[in-house]
């Protein structure tokens, strides 16, 4: 699962300096930040809707779709914004075995 997002990640990286007519990607990230959050917005609001939609069908398709989007559009914000899903994963990976509840606590302290 990994390779995926390590390869994900690479394309985006070679994306955000590419013409901005070469790529979907490329045109995002040349309409700039306001325009991805816009797009990761949208998503996350189909995938509510989709979850709604699957609870009630019990059609899990497109709720996987949207997800997907979702996950593809904030990895296209973080290498606009020179991060990458490494770092995410990382971040995960730190918060494994520490109770939800702790590790929101903790954030709460740092605040």
């Amino acid at each position: 699962m990994n390779d995926i997002l390590q390869h994900l990640d690479a394309i985006l990286a070679q994306r955000k300096t590419a013409a901005a007519d070469s790529s979907y990607v490329s045109s995002l990230h040349h309409k700039g930040l306001n325009k991805i959050l816009e797009k990761v917005g949208e998503e996350a609001t189909e995938v509510i809707l989709a979850a709604k939609d699957a609870a009630a069908s019990g059609d899990r398709e497109a709720l996987v779709g949207e997800v997907a989007d979702l996950w593809f559009h904030t990895l296209v914000m973080l290498s606009h914004l020179d991060s990458d899903a490494a770092a995410v994963l990382g971040c995960l990976e730190q918060r494994m075995g520490i109770s939800g509840l702790e590790e929101k606590a903790s954030r709460q302290q740092h605040s």
